[in-house]
């Protein structure tokens, strides 16, 4: 009896841009009697079949995106005589679906880490449970990735995680209500301990995969303070100065370093902390601008933003201390209008952002927006290719709608083609040179350029808004480019390295 372990996907590019970490996690709470894990990321490329044997145990991580393709390899594995485990968030939130669908013997709501060797063990004994509620677990039970598992020369960036949780309740988020808005921060020794090993086997640029790195704002603190709450304000200040400890930590390790992270803007406001990011070389941060006016703010629940030239300098005020922006933006809003895609672009532009998304508004399951939206089309359902529009997901890729929601002021096709084209624009050539400035060298200058346009490929092309011919495209012109690309962003082992007390 063996264990798999498997991350799927529709499409495999031969290199991933970023380690899947879940994959690694739970291979590190595989007990050592089953043997090491057989690991399948299907972002490299499609699962053989054939290494499935009667009697093994697969475990499968599916998030909204992928449960489709997860659900075809649990049933192929059960049709191979395997016990089929499903997990993550979509299976979170859809158990029912991955039973029905998947062929899963069981499904597990909540983090894995701490009760994945009870299911083995469970299935080991022929006697899995259909549910397995884990729940959400405190942060010293969180268990570091098995690098040493890792395939040799796959993968851009590793991923670190340093806390689960975020305080905010964006409409469109699912994390603070699977995750929860109490943000469990892990011990900055485990952090550092693990960046270590990464740095041992190769790798310089690193991912702190969290749900909020800044889960302690300013106006939090302020807040706290207006109540006279003592102990929440110094519950508060405890969690802020170990972020503080962990980016000295990270700080004192290999000046080649490179670290990128997600933050809410409101970071901007907080220059100590920006200060601290910069000395740690944490060089980039997603944050999630979302909309650029005040209108489509509130239509995410998302006040604490800022827009026009507010937004503009909060933004500016992140390369002014050395963090190059990732900004997200969400198209299709009910208050966007036409020219709000070139308005878009212009203040990506003003703002010095250093890369770029641009989403069609896709409500997730578990999000506030999901709901209204799934109440609104209760009164007129629409089905495609046997499935329910609101179960968009399981719907064949090719076959889904480019955009789900309905507008007042522009068609689906429009706003799928306007978000092409500012994908495009943003992307040119001549946009993407004159950002790449900020890397510096020239050979800096070339990764920019390089990991932009596979950035764009992977992530535009293949996503809800693109159709086969484009994704097809991508598939190929990505696995073409990510192999140079791996070449610039990895450097030699450094297996002497220590850790500083």
């Amino acid at each position: 009896m063996r264990v798999h372990l498997i991350n799927p996907s529709h499409f495999s590019f031969g290199i991933g841009v970023m380690t899947p970490r879940w994959l690694y996690v739970l291979a590190a709470a595989t007990p050592a009697t089953y043997g090491d894990p057989i690991l399948t990321d299907e972002i490299l490329e499609p699962l053989n079949p054939h290494i499935i044997e009667p009697g093994d145990i697969v475990g499968i991580g599916i998030h909204t995106g992928n449960a489709l393709r997860g659900y075809e390899v649990g049933r192929i594995a059960r049709q191979r005589g395997a016990q089929v485990v499903f997990g993550g968030i979509h299976a979170t939130l859809y158990p029912e679906e991955a039973t029905n669908l998947g062929g899963a013997h069981a499904v597990v709501k909540g983090d894995g880490d701490r009760i994945w060797a009870d299911i083995l063990h469970d299935c080991a004994a022929g006697v899995p449970k259909e549910i397995y509620d884990a729940g959400r677990i405190e942060p010293e039970a969180f268990l570091p990735a098995r690098w040493e598992l890792l395939p040799h020369d796959r993968y851009l960036w590793a991923t670190v995680q340093t806390v689960r949780g975020c305080p905010k309740h964006c409409s469109f988020c699912s994390v603070w209500r699977t995750d929860g808005q109490r943000p469990r921060q892990r011990a900055y020794d485990a952090v550092v301990n693990e960046v270590v090993e990464l740095r041992r086997r190769g790798f310089r640029f690193v991912v702190l995969a969290d749900d909020n790195f800044y889960p302690i704002s300013l106006s939090d603190l302020r807040v706290a303070e207006r109540n006279q709450d003592r102990s929440r304000l110094e519950e508060l200040t405890a969690l802020r100065d170990e972020r503080f400890t962990l980016l000295r930590r990270l700080a004192q390790l290999p000046d080649d370093m490179v670290f990128f992270t997600q933050i809410t803007m409101e970071a901007g406001e907080d220059p100590e902390f920006l200060d601290a990011m910069r000395l740690a070389r944490i060089k980039g941060a997603l944050i999630g601008v979302e909309s650029v006016t005040p209108d489509g703010l509130k239509d995410v629940y998302k006040n604490f933003n800022m827009a026009g030239e507010a937004l503009v300098e909060r933004l500016r005020a992140f390369p002014r201390h050395g963090v190059y922006v990732l900004g997200s933006f969400i198209f299709g809003l009910p208050s966007d209008r036409p020219d709000t895609f070139e308005t878009t672009l212009a203040l990506a532009d003003q703002a010095q952002l250093a890369f770029a998304q641009f989403v069609p508004l896709t409500p997730l399951p578990g999000t506030l927006d999901f709901k209204r939206w799934e109440t609104t089309m209760a009164a007129n359902p629409v089905q495609i290719a046997g499935e329910p529009l609101t179960r968009y997901w399981l719907i064949p890729p090719m076959q889904r709608p480019r955009v789900n929601c309905q507008h007042s002021l522009m068609s689906a096709e429009e706003i799928r083609q306007r978000t092409h084209a500012t994908w495009d624009r943003f992307y040119s050539l001549r946009r993407i040179w004159r950002r790449s400035r900020v890397a510096g060298s020239f050979r800096a200058r070339l990764a920019f350029l390089l990991i932009s346009r596979l950035y764009r490929q992977m992530y535009a092309n293949t996503g809800i808004a693109a159709d086969s011919a484009r994704a097809g495209r991508a598939a190929s012109w990505s696995r073409w480019i990510a192999k140079p690309c791996r070449r610039l962003f990895t450097a030699a082992p450094m297996p002497q390295l220590e850790i500083l007390p």
